[in-house]
């Protein structure tokens, strides 16, 4: 009998792996065969309309929020790799600068975007990878962004004679360069005398360096003036406008004003797809397998031969340095910065980004933070500026068993967007309850080499 039963479990298991197999054929002959031309019409239609939609009605939060749906779109339709590079392009490179002319807060959202996707997979290292719980990691984001606050404005000249400060704005780009190597010595300095610990242990140090990098930012105004304290870095160079004299042949006048955000939006996006690249060629490198081994158990990693401790500073010092260059390009897009910039809850609320994507998983970072960022500037601040038009409109309803009601009346604790944190709290504990891998979790990588499924248990052993 039990050899039966056992007889009949490998049966079924062999059954769903057939299933399994002939379903992945199944979406190739999709995505290459008559299908597949199918589904990319279909998709051009839906990127068509919901960018009409935009044009049409330029100040509608769904519109756009349909929009930026056809990039999660595109990630799930089964076509080829080609294609899908194709559709992204379209999107991000041709129609969201154009939305953007058309609504400046369009663009505004994609650079936060971009700034969050890149803080996202630099954490993601730390903590998806490895396994290491870091809350201090906006403390490398504050390096980068006084990096260039200090030496690109006249606050240098508060500590150092000669009067040659501002920088020109040429040496943005430099300063961006400097801060990967000061963002990764930073991390590797923070590394070094905390990696023995683990837990809530590192995660108490690691908030504890990020308290301290915001009180001496905060408070190094005095006896020298290096951060200008409280009251801010101001006013901040801008990267240098190296194509004006470009499109001045072309016959195109336009103003810096005009410029700056496509301008920032191009940065971010390719500051984006760098990290984007450099995480992807990390996670399939040896470096990736052995950050993988480490998270899955620390002693039979060294026992192979890991060398912990080092692949541990690595992932630190490639997080900070992603942190610290987005820093640089924070602090010249705001043009004014100050500790209220990176406090403990930025940390937090990229850790949430993570968490909510899928640790570990380099598209659900991205997912994590993209829709982080969106519920955060979109849909809670487009809710209290309907409710304040609905305050403010003097209507008056008729509601049954109640009576009227004067929607004047409505309370100003109402707004959506002052219950934020909150509504993120919310969120992380249902996804804890019901889905804890997240979004997007990481995908297994089998014997033969080929992604499956995230494990859910023990695989089926010959």
């Amino acid at each position: 009998m039990k050899k039966q039963k056992g007889n009949k479990q490998f049966w079924i298991l062999d059954c769903r792996f057939w299933i399994k197999s002939k379903i992945k054929n199944l979406k190739s002959k999709i995505g290459s065969g008559t299908a597949g031309w199918f589904l990319s019409i279909g998709l051009i239609g839906y990127i068509g309309l919901t960018c009409a939609l935009v044009l049409y009605f330029p100040q509608s939060v769904l519109a756009f929020l349909l929009f930026e749906a056809s990039l999660l779109l595109i990630y799930y339709v089964p076509l080829s790799r080609r294609t899908k590079l194709a559709f992204a392009a379209i999107v991000l490179i041709a129609l969201m600068p154009v939305l953007g002319v058309v609504n400046g807060y369009y663009l505004e959202v994609a650079i936060q975007v971009g700034i969050f996707v890149a803080l996202a997979l630099g954490l993601n290292i730390v903590v998806g990878f490895v396994g290491l719980l870091n809350l201090g990691f906006v403390a490398f984001y504050a390096i980068g962004a006084y990096l260039w606050a200090i030496f690109g404005s006249p606050q240098a000249n508060q500590f150092l004679p000669g009067g040659y400060f501002p920088l020109a704005p040429a040496w943005f780009f430099a300063f961006l360069l400097l801060s990967i190597v000061i963002g990764a010595l930073t991390g590797a300095l923070l590394g070094l005398p905390v990696l023995r610990l683990r837990g809530d242990y590192l995660a108490i140090v690691t908030l504890g360096f990020a308290e301290v990098v915001r009180a001496l930012v905060n408070n190094l105004d005095k006896p020298i003036n290096l951060t200008n304290g409280p009251r801010g870095i101001t006013p901040i160079q801008r990267p240098p406008l190296f194509f004006g004299s470009l499109l001045e042949t072309f016959g195109l006048q336009l103003d810096a004003a005009a410029l700056y955000p496509l301008y920032f939006y191009f940065l971010v996006l390719v500051m984006a797809l760098v990290v984007i690249l450099v995480t992807r060629r990390l996670e399939n490198s040896p470096v990736g397998r052995a950050w993988k081994a480490v998270r899955e158990d620390e002693i039979a990693a060294a026992a192979m031969g890991i060398p912990v401790v080092r692949m541990k500073l690595l992932a630190f010092a490639v997080g900070a340095s992603f942190a610290s260059a987005i820093g640089v390009l924070f602090a010249a897009k705001q043009v004014f910065i100050n500790p209220e910039s990176f406090t403990f809850m930025e940390s937090i609320g990229v850790l949430a980004m993570v968490i909510l994507g899928g640790m570990g998983s380099v598209p659900g970072a991205i997912l994590g933070a993209t829709a982080v960022t969106i519920l955060n500037l979109q849909l809670l601040k487009g809710l209290s500026l309907w409710l304040n038009a609905l305050r403010q409109s003097g209507i008056v309803i008729f509601l049954p068993l109640l009576g009227s009601y004067d929607l004047t009346q409505i309370p100003a604790q109402f707004e959506p967007a002052k219950y934020e944190r909150m509504i993120f709290g919310l969120i992380l504990m249902l996804m804890m309850i019901f889905r804890p891998q997240g979004i997007l979790p990481p995908r297994r990588q089998s014997r033969g080499g080929s992604t499956g499924s995230p494990s859910r248990g023990k695989s089926r052993e010959n």
